[in-house]
């Protein structure tokens, strides 16, 4: 894992380029499953869909995304990142494109599915890959950086380029348009990604066990078990606001599909904000304080967003700052928190099982629950989930244990001799 030009002894060549490349792998996820959301005004009309329709799409692919992350982590973990990246970038990029082809809510739902499967496979084995490959006082920053992309991309960017896009290319043909970088991303990845042995992968955590476990060992570290509900709680204030909030913006505080779009692109700013700083921070100060202050953040910041009226400019700022701190934790949940405290033969299981569970409860069951609470009592209350999940979250954020490099080393200094 040398190079001569490398002079902490790190391979800093593989590093940056394996980060950059399932940075943008990340990013097209993003832009694959955000992209639809910002197009559900006009799908509705087409397709004849409701409010709970809107739901169960988002949540068909949150709960196939979480069930695949389940089982294809610890698969990662016995057969290399290899065997289960490449195919399931080949996979997505080809699904993202059939969206387009939907004729009902059936159809969409059974699609979307499908490429859930195929981003709930990618996602761990990314998050293992690009940890694997960082030297581990920048595990942060650069899982921050390989997260961030999935904001920037689908929530940033995506908004913005196809509210402009309908108005002149019809919205089938939109998400045929993003396989093509997929495929690419794809072949560049296949020629530079490599596998990790477990010695080499040891180095990654707290544990430097490089021995073979059985997966359900994993829970006998505290944080995992924490992760699940802290991963269910944020994904809960993401996907609800991801799903129902163009509708919110459009039909009760009746914003122009521009002015939506401007709102929605608050989400792609603040979660690539916070998914660069906060992890970035957390190398220096500790992984849980930066969580226990991320929570706090995003829940004044939603408070705050729920009590703005139709003004496009401080709707912009409360949603920045909201997903600014939610899309923070996310990271560190997936990421360094689970990953760092297991045995290396154990990261993408951890890591995948925290996915998985958030995905099945926080992005499959609280859009249904939304899209009901929309449906029946108005669409304006799908704030209140959210703020109440983030409360939960502030137990979690209390109880984790620190993973952090800088802070065990601080501490094992501190503390006392043995006699």
């Amino acid at each position: 894992m040398t190079t001569p030009n490398s002079t902490s002894g790190w391979d800093t060549t593989y590093e940056w380029k394996i980060v950059a490349l399932l940075s943008l792998g990340f990013g097209l996820v993003g832009v694959d499953r955000f992209m639809i959301m910002p197009l559900f005004p006009v799908m509705m009309r087409d397709l004849k869909l409701d409010y709970q329709d809107l739901g169960h799409i988002t949540a068909a692919l949150s709960v196939a995304w979480g069930v695949s992350a389940l089982f294809t982590g610890s698969l990662s973990d016995r057969l290399g990142h290899r065997k289960v990246i490449i195919p399931a970038m080949l996979a997505f990029s080809l699904l993202a494109c059939a969206s387009g082809l939907a004729w009902s809510v059936g159809s969409l739902m059974l699609i979307r599915a499908l490429m859930g499967i195929a981003e709930g496979a990618y996602t761990p084995s990314s998050i293992t890959a690009t940890l694997d490959a960082s030297e581990p006082l920048r595990h942060g920053r650069n899982v921050g950086i390989q997260q961030a992309a999935l904001p920037l991309l689908g929530l940033g960017v995506a908004p913005v380029l196809v509210t402009q896009m309908v108005r002149f290319v019809p919205w089938h043909w939109i998400f045929a348009m993003v396989a093509v970088p997929g495929l690419l991303v794809c072949a560049l990845t296949w020629k530079v990604l490599r596998n990790t042995t477990p010695r080499m992968a040891a180095v990654h955590t707290q544990t430097h066990d490089a021995a073979t476990h059985r997966w359900y060992e994993v829970l006998r570290y505290r944080n995992v078990p924490l992760c699940f509900v802290g991963m269910l709680c944020w994904l809960t204030c993401l996907i609800v606001l991801s799903a129902l909030l163009p509708n919110y913006l459009t039909d009760y505080l009746h914003l122009s599909l521009q002015q939506m779009g401007f709102v929605l692109s608050a989400t792609g700013v603040g979660g690539t904000l916070g998914g660069l700083a906060m992890p970035s921070l957390s190398d220096r100060i500790g992984r849980r304080p930066v969580m226990v202050l991320s929570v706090i953040g995003a829940f004044i910041s939603l408070w705050a967003f729920a009590h703005t009226g139709a003004n496009p400019t401080a709707l912009f700022i409360g949603l920045l700052a909201t997903i600014f701190f939610v899309f923070a934790m996310i990271t560190l949940t997936v990421g360094p928190i689970s990953a760092e405290a297991v045995p290396a033969k154990l990261m993408t299981t951890a890591s995948g099982l925290v996915i998985g569970v958030g995905e099945v409860f926080g992005g499959g069951v609280a859009p249904s629950v939304a899209g009901y609470v929309a449906k029946n009592f108005g669409i304006e209350y799908i704030m209140q989930l959210g703020m109440g999940a983030l409360i939960i979250g502030l137990f979690v954020t209390l109880a984790l244990k620190e993973t952090a490099p800088v802070r065990r080393a601080h501490a094992g200094a501190m503390a006392p001799l043995p006699d």
